[in-house]
């Protein structure tokens, strides 16, 4: 898809995103010494709203207020710090089959020693929404190729075997890159924004992977420079900043996408304390079309901490050492 063509259909993203969920916004932003909208500080990405819309809420773009009601308060009571920890998706879809009767508590068993509790994880920002992407309207991601599906399924065999080497481990146990974008919530899953009148810098609190997006209209690097957070290229469209970005390494996006990944970024302030995140990814090396969503950042009262990832550098010299004890003892067992 050339440029044009995704600008058109960020475009219509936007149009049906703003006709599904209108902005009620009656505030002046705050600006910064040249005019635009200041975004600077922290802000988090603590949203129990699922990437795709569930199975069991198929045809609906959002709950009922008592639906919401009940899954705040049914959240509230199994991961305040009692139970297990539930990352990703998995907390609003065991809290609904709770809620709904399907399921009656949650239990990890992931078959590992050292099991995080709820204790770990932050509570979770609830709204209405059934899913984070809004176009599709069905609320999922658009089908893979079969050379992603491929790629997703190589990915996936190579966790189980037994590592040769760091490379056969993924990109975060390797303390390298969670990738950009950054979906993560609830998690160490802040942003910090600092804003120049040439720049935009945005550092995720995960391995502390920082973007340098400039503003100066300069174009991207060249097709053969490629980066893990990719080259992003930003200018304004009235108060909402509009990035651009390319020349992606192979799975720097979900573990999976390919060098042919685009993405656009929006953001804009809807009140004094949220940043609307809306993200459009392009990747006909991986999805059969676009897929956009949208994040809603709360600014955090708190710095962003530091994450030094010094648990999977540790962590990755004995996952290579208990491989090789393993080796050996596959040689030495008689036949």
């Amino acid at each position: 898809m050339n440029a044009r063509r995704l600008g058109l259909a960020v475009g219509l993203a936007a149009l049906v995103f703003a006709a599904q969920f209108p902005s009620a916004q009656t505030w002046t932003p705050p600006r910064t010494p040249d005019g635009h909208p200041d975004f600077q500080g922290v802000w988090v990405n603590n949203i129990a709203t699922p990437l795709e819309r569930p199975d069991a809420l198929a045809g609906r773009a959002t709950l009922t207020d008592q639906e919401l009601a009940a899954m705040k308060k049914k959240a509230h009571e199994m991961f305040s710090g009692q139970g297990d920890a539930a990352f990703g998706d998995t907390v609003f879809n065991v809290v609904w089959a709770n809620v709904k009767g399907t399921r009656s508590g949650f239990k990890s068993v992931d078959g590992e020693t050292g099991d995080y509790s709820s204790v770990w994880t932050v509570e979770r920002d609830w709204e209405n929404r059934t899913s984070l992407i809004f176009d599709p309207p069905d609320g999922k991601m658009p089908p893979m190729i079969a050379e992603a599906k491929k790629r997703r399924d190589d990915t996936l065999a190579a966790m189980n075997r037994v590592p040769a080497g760091p490379e056969d481990r993924p990109l975060q146990e390797r303390c390298i890159t969670y990738g950009s974008p950054s979906l993560v919530a609830g998690y160490q899953s802040a942003y910090e924004i600092v804003q120049g009148s040439n720049s935009v810098v945005m550092t995720m609190e995960m391995i502390h992977d920082t973007r340098v997006i400039t503003l100066d209209k300069r174009a991207h690097v060249a097709p053969t420079v490629r980066q893990w957070l990719g080259d992003s290229r930003g200018h304004w469209e009235g108060d909402t900043l509009v990035v651009d970005t390319t020349n992606y390494k192979p799975r720097s996006f979900m573990s999976r996408s390919s060098e042919q990944l685009h993405v656009v970024e929006r953001l804009s302030l809807s009140s004094p304390d949220t940043l609307r995140y809306e993200i459009t990814i392009n990747d006909p090396g991986t999805w059969t079309k676009p897929w956009s969503l949208m994040i809603p950042l709360k600014r955090a009262d708190h710095p962003m901490w530091e994450y030094g990832c010094h648990e999977g550098n540790y962590g990755m010299a004995g996952i290579l050492t208990g491989a090789r004890a393993e080796e050996r003892d596959q040689r030495s067992t008689p036949r």
